[in-house]
């Protein structure tokens, strides 16, 4: 193997014995005074394919609205009992390998040291994993479930209601948005990471192969993953990350310019958006040229000290009894309701089975290449027991807390302070109006812009990195103007999307690209089971 950046093993690990070398198929070349190391023809069919997707979504945006509307709808009724078992199986291998003997096998070799504290590691894990969202959902999300629920429509076709609904009826309505809510945010997202990021660390750091996609199916396909297989895999794998992260980023534009409109009069229009989109982006590319220590985790860090900081603020100025005894309660109702609502087959509750499950399942997964390999990146030194329960448990328990703060606390003002203001509220202002609520809304509103804003730089910054390593050919050290270039894509996606049909056009390309890749992860599962049997014990 030539060289590429990661540490080689460290103690005994059954590396792979391949004559493949990390490069070999790369064009290595300067335009002027940038260097340029890019795979062939990885990067070549990814690059075409998303700048044609950018014109074709530019030229004909009124068409691509409704083009975007049919796929997402067709993709996730259709499909969603695939989606939901497929979810089921990444937790299920979770939870095994924390408890099988495999758990004792360590990332990079016995004798591995961690590259990074405890304290950093989960900063990045958790920036780069779902900051946007659950800035955007923690809010709108379990107010969302719960108007449905409680609605006299709650239990019909026409429902958007979990699991019937309870019409009505306050209590047992907010247990079950809280319930929803958490489950879309807790256990099935963590494990789809975790068995990304598990498959990518075992078989670069123990095994000696390419950081990518490809290298995860050697032991199925063999040396046939050096060739069309492979590109097949890594090129899928790109335009589901830069698809599932334009999702994010449009996301977060979103409700960034609500934010900033509903604070400072900003105008609420496309063209804030997109000047929104470029002008974050610009600081994402800031942060690429710094690298990984100094811009991402440094980042990652500032994130998690704000993040906490407006947590305990809407703990102590809230109804702080009522959100402590909630945490334990959700915990329980979450458990409770766990098996219906991880049911694939015979729902009654369609448009939220298709509505929101699905497709946050799909979104879960196309942003898992580029969550999996980030966190891959930044967990070497770890057991595979201290990697999956730290990657899927702990991040779990946050966003519950996350959820039941947030979520408990904006549901509460319906029911006792009857705040009709928050529950007609658009999605992307909720926890604007929420915040208007407490002490001191225009400082907390000013640090939750904030906060979407850095996760937002974060996530782009992030992902232009893996992406760059899947199309250098799992090279991690790639000349940085390959990653200022997809961190600038990134941005010009997310931008086509929203012109070419707002949220639901980021929702169906989304889709569109997590379902062909459910169907890789499920064939990682297989090959994770047998790349362990491999390791010294």
């Amino acid at each position: 193997m030539s060289d590429t950046g990661i540490p080689e093993p460290e103690g005994e690990t059954d590396i792979i014995d391949t004559d493949y070398e990390i490069g070999q198929d790369n064009i290595t070349t300067s335009i002027g005074p940038f260097g340029l190391d890019i795979h062939n023809p990885v990067f070549l069919i990814s690059g075409l394919a998303v700048v044609a997707f950018v014109l074709v979504t530019l030229a004909f945006q009124n068409q691509a609205e409704a083009v975007f509307n049919g796929m997402r709808d067709w993709l996730t009724s259709t499909f969603d009992w695939f989606f939901l078992l497929a979810g089921n199986v990444f937790v299920l291998l979770g939870i095994y390998l924390i408890f099988s003997p495999y758990g004792k096998i360590r990332l990079g070799g016995a004798d591995a040291k961690p590259d990074y504290t405890y304290t950093g590691w989960f900063a990045m894990l958790f920036a780069a994993g779902m900051g946007i969202g659950l800035m955007f959902y923690g809010v709108s999300e379990p107010i969302s479930h719960y108007t449905a629920s409680v609605a006299e429509n709650a239990g019909t076709p026409d429902s958007w209601a979990p699991l019937g609904g309870a019409a009505g009826d306050t209590v047992k309505a907010q247990s079950l948005a809280m319930s929803a809510t958490i489950f879309h945010w807790a256990l099935h997202p963590w494990a789809i990471y975790a068995i990304v990021a598990l498959a990518l660390a075992l078989f670069s750091y123990n095994k000696g192969l390419p950081l990518a996609m490809r290298s995860v199916f050697y032991p199925i396909f063999g040396e046939r993953v050096w060739g069309w297989t492979g590109h097949i895999i890594d090129v899928l794998a790109v335009l589901a990350t830069l698809f599932g992260l334009a999702t994010s980023l449009g996301i977060g534009a979103e409700q960034a310019n609500a934010g900033l409109n509903h604070i400072f009069g900003l105008p609420v229009s496309e063209v804030s958006k997109v000047v929104l989109i470029v002008f974050i982006t610009g600081i994402a590319l800031t942060s690429v040229v710094a690298g990984m220590d100094a811009g991402v985790q440094r980042l990652s860090k500032i994130n998690m000290a704000l993040a906490a900081l407006l947590l305990l603020f809407v703990i102590v100025v809230g109804p702080t009894l009522a959100i402590l005894g909630g945490i334990f309660t959700n915990f329980v109702d979450y458990a409770r309701y766990l098996p219906e609502l991880a049911n694939p087959f015979g729902r009654s509750d369609k448009n939220f089975l298709d509505g929101w499950t699905s497709f946050y399942w799909a979104w879960w997964i196309s942003w898992s290449p580029f969550v999996g390999m980030f966190i891959a990146r930044v967990s070497r030194g770890r057991t595979v027991r201290e990697f999956i329960t730290c990657v899927l448990v702990i991040p779990s328990v946050v966003s519950i807390v996350w959820m039941t703060v947030f979520g408990d606390t904006a549901i509460r003002e319906i029911i006792v302070n009857n705040y009709e203001a928050l529950a007609d509220a658009p999605l992307d202002l909720k926890l604007f109006i929420m915040l208007e609520a407490l002490p001191l809304a225009t400082i907390t509103s000013v640090i939750g812009i904030v906060l979407v804003i850095v996760f937002f730089v974060t996530s782009s910054d992030s992902g232009s990195i893996v992406i760059d390593t899947i199309t250098a050919g799992g090279k991690v050290d790639a000349p940085v103007p390959q990653r200022v270039f997809w961190a600038s894509f990134e941005g010009l996606v997310a931008i086509a999307l929203l012109l070419g049909g707002g949220l639901t056009a980021l929702q169906a390309m989304a889709v569109s690209t997590g379902f062909p890749f459910t169907f890789v992860l499920l064939l990682a599962c297989f090959a994770i089971i047998k790349g362990l049997r491999s390791e010294p014990r």
